[in-house]
C-alpha cells in the first residue's frame, strides 16, 4: 500500500465513522436519535482510532493537512510529500461523506430540518462569530499539533517515512481527540481538519441529497484556514523549544 491510498483508507474510515455518529445522533428515528455529545465525542475518538490503525504502517496516518503541515513546518516530514498527503486526505473524505449519506439515505429522507443534514457533513459554529470561531480552530488544532509532535521522532526504517499520528500508536491519538472534542468542541464542532470539513462540504453541495439547502460557504474558509494557521503555531513553538 503506498502512502497515498494510506490516506485515502484511513481518511475514509475517519469520515465514515465519525459522520456516521453524527448522523446516528441527530438525523430522525435512527435507533440513536438525541443521544447527545458525549457519543458523538466519543465515537470521533474512536474513528481517528480506526483510521490511524489502518493507514499508520504505511503513510504515518496524518488523515488531515494541517498535520502534514504542521511535520513539515517542523521538518519532521518532507514538504514535496505534502501535495499527495492532502489529496488522499480529500479523496477519503469526500468518499466516506459519500458513504454516509447512502447508509444514512432513509434517514435523511426522514428528516425535515436543514440544518441538521447539513451538520452530518461540515461544521457550523453554535454562535456565529468570524473572530472567535476562527480562534477556536486555531486554539483546537494548535492543541493537536503540538501534543503530535512530540511523538514524531520513529520512522519506518526502510523507507524512513514519518510515522506521524501512528508513533504512540492509535489510542492515544483517539484520546487526544475525544479530548479536543469534550473541551474544545463547543464552539465550531471543532473541525481541526481541512479535509474532514471541506472535502465533506462539496459532497453535500454536488450530492442529490432531499431538501437539503446552501451548503454554508461563506463559513467554509474558517475550518480551512483555523486549522493551518493552529498546525503552523505548533510547529513554529516546537521549532522555539527544541
Amino acid at each position: 500500500m503506498t502512502p497515498f491510498i494510506a490516506e485515502i483508507i484511513g481518511t475514509f474510515f475517519l469520515i465514515l465513522l465519525g459522520g456516521g455518529v453524527v448522523a446516528n445522533v441527530i438525523l430522525n428515528k435512527t435507533k440513536s436519535n438525541d443521544s447527545g455529545w458525549m457519543v458523538i465525542t466519543t465515537a470521533w475518538g474512536l474513528a481517528v482510532y480506526v483510521g490511524v490503525a489502518v493507514a499508520a504502517p504505511y503513510s504515518g496516518a496524518h488523515l488531515n493537512p494541517a498535520v502534514s503541515i504542521g511535520l513539515a513546518m517542523a521538518e519532521r516530514f518532507e514538504w514535496a510529500s505534502v501535495p499527495i498527503y492532502v489529496l488522499g486526505q480529500f479523496l477519503g473524505a469526500m468518499l466516506g461523506a459519500l458513504i454516509v449519506w447512502l447508509f444514512y439515505k432513509d434517514h435523511f429522507d426522514a428528516t425535515e430540518d436543514q440544518d441538521t443534514k447539513k451538520a452530518v457533513f461540515f461544521t457550523a459554529p453554535a454562535i456565529r462569530n468570524p473572530i472567535n470561531n476562527l480562534f477556536s480552530e486555531v486554539v483546537g488544532t494548535f492543541t493537536l499539533v503540538f501534543v503530535v509532535l512530540y511523538f514524531t521522532d520513529a520512522t519506518i526504517t526502510d523507507t524512513e517515512t514519518v510515522i506521524g499520528l501512528g508513533s504512540l500508536g492509535a489510542l492515544p491519538v483517539a484520546f487526544l481527540v475525544w479530548g479536543i472534542g469534550l473541551s474544545l468542541g463547543g464552539t465550531t464542532g471543532y473541525a481541526i481538519n481541512p479535509a474532514r470539513d471541506l472535502g465533506p462540504r462539496i459532497m453535500h453541495a454536488i450530492m442529490p441529497i432531499k431538501g437539503k439547502g446552501g451548503s454554508d460557504w461563506g463559513y467554509a474558509w474558517i475550518p480551512i484556514v483555523g486549522p493551518i494557521i493552529g498546525a503552523i503555531l505548533a510547529a513554529l513553538l516546537m521549532i522555539l523549544l527544541s
